[in-house]
């Protein structure tokens, strides 16, 4: 097994090459505004840093976000792309789970019982789910304002940025844990997954709710006469 992973879902423009056993090597670079740019280059740098060609992949992983439209089709339409010209599988996985899992490897105190996870949303609002574990999604993935989560969620120890640009919605907001994705902990999950001969889901997007990118009002096609 050789998984290429890879997640534009977040601010993260991440790529990670795993043989099923562990992470060969990873590149990570935080950059909002240029995910087209460096995905591929990240791509290139894993491959060399462990030795190995892109035609050695067995299947590639995506995050599948949430997240906000334009960043998180990079990762996925770079990944169908790879895939079809490779001629391997192409599986999903939520951007927050991978957030979840890396969290609880890390073992950060506290995240023993149920804790949240939420990344930046824009529009003053985060994108987020629930855990019991590492492992288990419990609630979510919902897009909400930080003032609108659920009664069950207020109070729980929670990871990600979104987390910690309200800390008056997230009052158990954890500096220590991871803030972005991470594409080495998307391929570890993943990794773990297919051993347990658990099903992925599909490599489709998360976006939860429409681009922000409007067409200007007042707009008029030009025809030709």
């Amino acid at each position: 097994m050789l998984l290429l992973a890879l997640d534009t879902a977040t601010p993260a423009v991440t790529a990670a090459l795993h043989d099923g056993t562990r992470v060969l090597a990873a590149a990570r670079e935080v950059d909002a505004r240029r995910h087209g740019e460096l995905l591929l280059p990240a791509v290139d740098r894993v491959l060399a840093e462990a030795g190995r060609e892109l035609v050695e992949v067995t299947a590639l992983v995506v995050g599948t976000g949430p997240g906000p439209y334009t960043g998180l089709r990079v990762g996925l339409a770079t990944a169908a792309a790879l895939g079809a010209a490779l001629a391997v599988p192409v599986h999903g996985v939520c951007t927050l789970d991978a957030l979840a899992w890396e969290a609880a490897e890390s073992g950060l105190a506290g995240l023993a019982g149920p804790f949240l996870v939420a990344t930046d949303a824009r529009r003053k609002e985060v994108y987020w789910a629930r855990y019991a574990d590492g492992r288990t999604r419990t609630g979510g993935p919902a897009v909400d304002r930080p003032a609108g989560l659920p009664a069950e969620a207020a109070g729980l120890p929670a990871v990600g940025a979104g987390a910690l640009l309200y800390p008056e919605a997230f009052p158990g907001a954890r500096e220590d844990g991871p803030l972005h994705a991470s594409a080495a902990a998307l391929a570890g999950l993943a990794a773990e997954r297919l051993a347990a001969g658990a099903a992925l889901e599909a490599p489709v997007p998360l976006y939860l709710r429409r681009p922000d990118a409007r067409v200007p009002a007042g707009y008029k096609a030009v025809t030709r006469g």
